[in-house]
Order: structure tokens, then sequence, then C-alpha cells
């Protein structure tokens, strides 16, 4: 089979046409600048010397070799092999809080967009793993399966908002319970599940999480966002507009801190890590390191047939052809009983 790797490059090919048309005018031009010069009985006793079917040749040349260049630049392609490719990586699960007290402000804008945000910079160097992603509340569910597609990620993560989620609260146990069965449960290595919360959980359904997560090999890592001081949860009306701060059934204001010591627990009990958000997002680089320490397996392997590059011979004939055109000499070589015939009439 045939084909050409860079096809558009073909339009290059329209340069030809209008290279010869070019030199034909150069002809012409020079033909009635030597029709000008003077006698035309002179003229053309000094141009019979010009070889005419080498300077055509040479012209044929120079076209043939411009075209031939042009060709191998479109890369052309014949001849395959077949090749294995396998892509490697591991599975990572993100499970992202969209409770309510994600809207605090004591990160900017606010916890939830400060979260998106590491996880779209996190998604951004991965490479070659795959990618789930986990919304929870009161309740959890999957907003993404394992993918490597992180464009789909990305589009499925700015589309989660705390009014995705029905059920308000912070349940981190049912969101680790979700976020486990998105896993395969053949494959008991190389699995990473990364929860990022404010860490206030209110179910109490962690601990039976972690042994879970042990049971099956997947280490937790947590990102705490947030500050440790108890700070309000400002509410919205349905147009976007501030109308003050959430308030418990007392009146009384609700104030939201970063329950950091749960998080840590969760790490330290399943061989992972926490990590607390910096507006630098210094933990980052941290973080990925850590988690590339898990190590890769072979997600997939596929066969493909790889078209071989053959331009080297379309540019070999364009050299060539380069090299053919100044062997050809634009003038006949005079004989010594021309030159004297030509001498003798020229003295008549």
């Amino acid at each position: 089979m045939f084909r050409f790797g860079s096809v558009e490059l073909l339009f290059g090919l329209l340069l030809v046409p209008l290279l010869a048309l070019l030199l034909r005018h150069g002809a012409r031009a020079r033909r009635r600048a030597l029709n000008r010069f003077g006698d035309s009985e002179l003229v053309q006793r000094l141009a019979a010397s010009v070889h005419a079917r080498n300077r055509t040749l040479r012209t044929f040349l120079l076209l043939g070799s411009v075209g031939l260049m042009l060709t191998a630049l479109a890369r052309p392609q014949f001849g395959t092999r077949v090749e294995t490719v396998r892509r490697e990586g591991k599975d990572v699960v993100v499970a992202l809080d969209l409770s309510r007290s994600m809207l605090a402000e004591d990160v900017a804008p606010n916890r939830l967009q400060r979260a998106k945000l590491e996880i779209l910079r996190l998604v951004d160097r991965l490479d070659g793993d795959r990618v789930g992603l986990v919304a929870f509340a009161g309740q959890a569910f999957v907003q993404s399966p394992l993918t490597t597609d992180y464009a789909a990620t990305q589009l499925f993560l700015s589309a989660m908002d705390v009014d995705l989620v029905p059920v308000q609260g912070t349940n981190l146990g049912e969101a680790m319970n979700v976020a486990l069965d998105l896993f395969d449960e053949e494959v008991r290595e190389f699995r990473v599940l990364l929860v990022v919360t404010d860490g206030e959980d209110h179910e109490g359904e962690v601990d039976q999480a972690i042994r879970r997560a042990n049971d099956t090999g997947v280490r937790v890592f947590t990102v705490g966002i947030g500050s440790l001081d108890g700070v309000p949860i400002p509410e919205f009306d349905a147009a976007g507009n501030r109308q003050g701060f959430l308030r418990d059934a007392d009146g009384n204001v609700v104030t939201t801190r970063l329950d950091g010591a749960t998080l840590r627990r969760i790490a330290d009990a399943t061989g992972g890590g926490f990590y607390l958000s910096t507006p630098q997002s210094v933990e980052l680089d941290a973080l990925i390191e850590e988690m590339s320490a898990v190590g890769t397996r072979e997600i997939d392997a596929r066969e493909i047939a790889q078209f071989e590059e053959q331009f080297q011979l379309f540019l070999g004939a364009a050299i060539l052809l380069l090299l053919i055109e100044p062997l050809l000499p634009a003038r006949r070589r005079a004989t010594v009983a021309g030159r004297a015939a030509a001498w003798r009439e020229s003295g008549q």
C-alpha cells in the first residue's frame, strides 16, 4: 500500500508548473532582448553555438528535481512492518468533595475551585495512567470511569459543582467505597485513590473503608483543602449572587474548618500520604513523585501496522537530477574547421 504521511504538502507541487511558466517567460524575454541587440544575421551566428536540446533537457531536469523534492516533503510511505505498542500506567481514581463547606473562601477563590485546579494540574501531568472521577458529599457516585482520555476527564471535572450531589454532608467512607468499586478486581497493584476534601466527615464510615482499601491493595492519598480556623460558608441565590452565610436551625452562622487529622489517618493507614494544599501548589510535585513510586503495569498492548518512510528515494532522485543538470553543456563545442569557416565568413 502506498500513501503520503503529510498529504497536504502535495499542494506544493503546484509550484512546478508555476516555475515552468517563469522559465518560459525568461526564455522569451531573452529572445526578445537578442532581437533588439542588432543585426539578425549576426545574432543568429552568435546564437548558433547554443545547444537548444540540452537547454531544454536542463529545464526538465530542474523541474523534475523540484517536483521530487516536494514529493519527498509529503513523506511517501510504502511497505509496512507490524509493531506491538504497549501502554503502561497505573489506575488513579480521584474523589472530589462537593459538599457546601467546599464553598468556603479561606482559600482563593474558594475551596472547590482550588481543588478542581489542583486536579486539573495533576491530570495534565499524567502519562499513560488511567484516571476516574468520583463526586461525593452526603452520598457518592461515579462522575467518570477509568479512562486515558484526559480531555474527557477534564470536561467531566469542570461540570462538578455542589449542586451535583442532592444529599449534602460529607461521607468520606462512602466516597472511598464507590471509588474502590472502580478498580479492576483482578489487579491488586499499581492502584491509587486520591481524596480531595476539607476532611469534615459526618458519617463515621471511614474505618470500614480503610480496611477495604488495605484488603484490596489500594493506596489512598489525601489532599486537604482549607484552613484550620473556622470560616463561614457563603450562600448564593439562583443567579449566583451572595445572600449571606449558611446558618443552622437556631440561626447561628455555620463554620467549617479543615480536619487534617482524619485525612492523615486515612493516608497513614493505607500506605499513602497526606498533603495540605497551598496557594503555590508546591505540594503537587511531592504528591506526583510519591504516586509515581507506586509503579506502573501494562494496561494494554496492541499490534499496529507501521508504514515505512520512503522519502529518501525521492530525495536521492532529486539530488541525482541536480548533479546531472550542470553536466549537460549549454553550448555546442565548436570544431577547428568550424571556427575557421566562421572566421572567413566574418571577414568577407
